[in-house]
């Protein structure tokens, strides 16, 4: 029974990754886009004082602009957002691939060839240069320098 109850709580969390509620009020929250540049009607257009257009035209101007840039937006994601959805899933679902089957491996791999490359080379080093920076030091142990300061 606690077996069946198991299972079950394991079924509805594995659901639950894949069907979780998304919020549809703030639909950045970690912010990645935060340094994406937001362009209104003012950061692109503005008339210095003494050259002002009709204000209808101003009025419609900024209207236009505004709406227009909208629904290109909402036209352009209605068009093109679900197959960049694929193609950025398929995207993301093939780096993780190549990393859990093909990169991760390789490199552990490396690191347990590298282990046996390590010893070979520590004891190469311990023979040969273990016994001949031995025999240099004690040929310069007896080297005494002394500093004389000259007037």
């Amino acid at each position: 029974m606690a077996e069946e109850h198991s299972e079950l709580e394991e079924r509805i969390i594995i659901k639950d990754q894949h069907t979780k509620e998304i919020d549809l009020v703030n639909r950045d929250p970690k912010h990645i886009n935060e340094d994406v540049v937001k362009v209104d009607f003012e950061d692109v257009i503005a008339e210095p004082v003494g050259t002002y257009s009709f204000d209808g035209v101003w009025k419609t101007s900024y209207t236009t602009f505004t709406v227009s840039k909208y629904w290109c937006y909402r036209l352009l994601s209605a068009i093109l957002g679900i197959p960049l959805a694929v193609v950025w899933g398929f995207l993301f679902a093939l780096i993780s691939f190549c990393h859990i089957w093909a990169v991760v491996p390789c490199i552990k791999s490396y690191l347990i060839e590298i282990q046996c490359v390590s010893r070979i080379y520590s004891l190469c080093i311990h023979t040969f240069c273990d016994p001949l920076f031995e025999a240099l030091s004690k040929i310069c142990s007896n080297v005494r320098v002394a500093l004389r300061k000259e007037i």
